[in-house]
């Protein structure tokens, strides 16, 4: 690791309610618990506490303090008014989706303070990056997809493909992918309640039964690979995100997946999404670029013993040293 800065940074971190993470596996938590180890200064807020007026940013932020103990894990002072602009050197935005109109507007307005003080991610790409939108500029690494709302597409994709799976454009962690069968028996209900509960479009892939081997998650840093895990999919599933019971396990990059990264990587470093996960199928079919809230730092470190939240904030600390 690199020498810390010479002056603790006051790091904004605009999540979810502390109260209700799971500190074993959170991969904010994990960041907050090495800013904290670094000497940095903690606050924490809502998106939601976000006010913009009379040329300033600011959120109603709480100091806080962390600790890894279940059911103590953080303590709150008393909240005060900072102006993320003047006040902060890094903003953390590792609120998780859905990538909704709120999320929007917190983009638009980080990236008001943005010249002045360090996002991560860069508000203005993560806007422009939705995972499963991003992941479109890379067709030569993608298994056949379709993004559509019309039930006559999806029937002729089902009957090109086979087997396919439909999920939310704008989805997260595993939620509402189903799986249709040759038949296509419930494709006509899904498409239905898909275009009653979303007004955008959907993704529909096809069935990579390579996914019962799991699916790879692999993060990367200012667009270098920090390392990966595999994902398995718990029994009678075919999703493996470990938010819906899926299993973690250690792995290897193989040559195709090499590929991808270096490829993808410039590209992320360019755009300054510098903490990204990307999840690969198969060794070889890329389906997602997860830019919002990625996680999966915590599996890494107990398989291979890599300190990504480490090696995450050498590269914010390098950043906010070259803003002088």
């Amino acid at each position: 690791m690199s020498e810390p800065l010479s002056k603790p940074l006051t790091v904004a971190v605009q999540m979810d309610p502390m109260d209700q993470i799971n500190i074993a596996g959170d991969s904010t938590f994990a960041l907050m618990l090495s800013a904290q180890a670094r000497g940095h200064r903690l606050f924490h807020y809502d998106a939601g506490d976000l006010n913009w007026s009379d040329g300033h940013l600011w959120a109603k932020a709480h100091p806080v303090t962390v600790q890894r103990v279940t059911g103590d894990h953080y303590r709150f002072g008393e909240p005060v008014k900072l102006d993320l602009g003047d006040e902060a050197d890094v903003v953390l935005m590792r609120q998780d989706p859905p990538f909704d109109l709120g999320y929007i507007t917190a983009t638009h307005l980080l990236e008001r303070v943005a010249e002045k003080t360090l996002v991560v991610n860069n508000p203005r790409s993560v806007r422009n990056a939705p995972e499963k939108v991003f992941v479109l500029d890379y067709p030569q690494f993608m298994p056949p997809t379709l993004v559509t709302r019309s039930l006559d597409e999806a029937r002729a994709f089902l009957a090109q493909h086979g087997e396919i799976v439909i999920k939310p454009l704008h989805g997260n962690g595993g939620k509402a992918i189903f799986k249709v069968g040759r038949d296509g028996a419930n494709l006509s209900a899904l498409i239905e309640v898909f275009n009653t509960a979303y007004r955008e479009p959907h993704m529909v892939q096809a069935f990579l039964p390579a996914v019962a081997k799991g699916d790879k998650r692999i993060v990367l840093i200012d667009g270098e690979v920090a390392g990966a895990i595999n994902r398995l999919p718990g029994e009678g599933e075919i999703r493996s995100n470990l938010a819906v019971g899926g299993s973690a396990e250690k792995t290897e990059l193989t040559e195709r997946e090499r590929e991808i990264c270096a490829v993808l990587g410039p590209e992320l470093k360019r755009r300054g999404l510098l903490f990204v996960g990307i999840d690969v199928i198969g060794g070889e079919w890329l389906t997602e670029i997860n830019v919002t809230s990625p996680t999966g730092i915590v599996a890494i470190e107990k398989f291979d013993g890599t300190d990504v939240a480490g090696l995450i904030w050498d590269a914010i600390e390098a950043k906010v040293a070259a803003k002088g």
